[in-house]
């Protein structure tokens, strides 16, 4: 029988990369929220990515008492003050699609010369084993906010935030190239480590 894993997420995009990245763990099923009939809103307040990687963590273990994994990420632009940041999910409103808050971050920097349109990817992946045991990995993905949305492909803030090793947005990349240099790959890389060496060898 397969180890469960829950990831904290009912978000479609993020949840195919984790799967996608996670994919070769030894006799694992990685499930979302909704794939593992949880519902329930959970209230990020913590003031960086690891506290609230830590929260969501934590109040999906409270119900399960499994493994659960769970991240929290997002988008600094250096010349916002690292806005969105923490923030990222919820600017502008929960509700806001990506459209409108891409433009509106492209509409900020109209004008702005190209080196001072410096941004990241930030992701924090926080785990808690069977035990009550925490882990936390991290990833960063440095880039740039072009002039314009460009791609079909990934989702949220990848339209406008381009990386020089391709010199075009993360939203025209494939899967495979994302994963190998995204926030989010690198986090997940190092958690899958942690999990193969220090929660999944018991089993």
């Amino acid at each position: 029988m397969k180890q469960r894993i829950i990831f904290a997420t009912n978000n479609v995009g993020k949840m195919k990369e984790i799967k996608e990245i996670l994919a070769d763990l030894p006799n694992v099923e990685v499930l979302s929220l909704k794939e593992a009939g949880i519902h329930i809103d959970i209230i990020e307040d913590g003031k960086t990515f690891e506290e609230n990687a830590i929260i969501k963590a934590k109040a999906i273990h409270q119900i399960t008492k499994g493994i659960v994994l769970a991240d929290d990420s997002g988008l600094e632009v250096d010349y916002l003050n690292k806005e969105p940041g923490v923030y990222s999910a919820r600017y502008m409103g929960e509700d806001t699609s990506y459209k409108i808050k891409n433009q509106k971050i492209i509409d900020k920097l109209n004008g702005i010369s190209p080196e001072k349109r410096t941004a990241r990817f930030v992701c924090v992946i926080a785990a808690i084993t069977e035990t009550g045991e925490t882990w936390t990995t991290n990833g960063v993905m440095e880039g740039y906010i072009g002039e314009e949305a460009c791609g079909e492909s990934g989702f949220g803030y990848d339209p406008i935030f381009c990386v020089h090793e391709y010199n075009c947005s993360t939203a025209q990349l494939s899967m495979a190239e994302k994963n190998k240099i995204s926030h989010r790959g690198k986090a997940l890389s190092k958690m899958r480590t942690i999990l193969i060496e220090k929660v999944l060898e018991e089993k």
